[in-house]
């Protein structure tokens, strides 16, 4: 299939089955110096804290809901020292929220305008990427990545880290757009999560579970993200049509979260990964 980059470039790639894991990978992928360019975009919302408009303003409301939601996940898995990392955190919520909650908290963000947000909100626990490898093995309680793997370049050297840094029995918590899912099939070419080339690797469950079992990393359980289907279908319209059409993405947002319930596939997916 091939897929135009609808918020930054315009240029068109294409993806490829991996053969040894069954996701799907964007080729060509931009070369490490390049990628960047991709995420120069004021519609990247991940990156700033902006409500300019009513659809920034229900993503950031959704957020608050979807942030109380990842506080109740991670608390199942705490013990005394209630270390997290969280890789990708954006503007850190998420953080902010966990160390309000008596986590020690450590955050990756590659992109500076979002990681200086970050560190206003959580007391400078937040570095760049080179902070991942000096950091100490053994060392984490909780992992997490929210909508964040699928960004990653030399993706079995990330698994491989995540795995070193977890302690034994610690979870690694995992949420990936699923491209098996019914509103990727409905809107094909247009789904707004291939996202490419941003989006380098797009998952399926069996995908992850191969991938994670390669440095013995176990699914445990798998969740749907409600929310997910609902704003990645609204992007689609748009996408699709030069409209956002809420109606019509709300009904396919609707009907792909209630094929969860037959398939057990949704839009994206929160994989509970186990560290043996």
């Amino acid at each position: 299939m091939k897929i135009k980059d609808h918020s930054v470039s315009g240029e068109v790639f294409e993806l490829i089955e991996n053969p040894e894991y069954g996701f799907l990978e964007t080729q060509p992928q931009p070369a490490l110096d390049k990628l960047p360019n991709y995420y120069e975009s004021e519609d990247y919302i991940s990156h700033t804290d902006a409500k300019r408009n009513a659809f920034e303003k229900i993503y950031h409301l959704v957020r608050q809901f979807s942030l109380k939601s990842k506080l109740k996940l991670i608390n199942s898995f705490s013990n005394d020292t209630k270390a997290l990392l969280d890789i990708g955190c954006g503007t850190g919520d998420f953080l902010k929220t966990a160390q309000n909650n008596n986590w020690t908290v450590t955050g990756i963000e590659p992109n500076e305008q979002a990681r200086t947000i970050a560190n206003q909100k959580t007391k400078n626990a937040v570095f760049n990427t080179e902070k991942l490898k000096s950091l100490n093995e053994n060392s984490f309680d909780v992992i997490t990545l929210w909508h964040v793997l699928e960004h990653l370049p030399n993706l079995e050297e990330h698994v491989t880290l995540f795995k070193k840094l977890l302690k034994p029995n610690g979870t690694l918590i995992i949420a990936v757009p699923n491209y098996k899912s019914y509103d990727a099939q409905h809107y094909g070419e247009f789904w707004a999560a291939y996202d490419v080339p941003r989006h380098l690797w797009h998952f399926n469950k069996g995908s992850i579970s191969k991938l994670m079992a390669k440095v013995s990393l176990n699914v445990k359980k798998v969740y749907p993200m409600w929310f997910d289907a609902f704003y990645v279908s609204l992007l689609s319209e748009k996408y699709k049509t030069g409209k956002m059409k809420p109606l019509k993405g709300f009904f396919i947002g609707f009907y792909s979260n209630f094929n969860f319930l037959r398939k057990k596939e949704a839009s994206s997916l929160i994989y509970i990964i186990k560290n043996s």
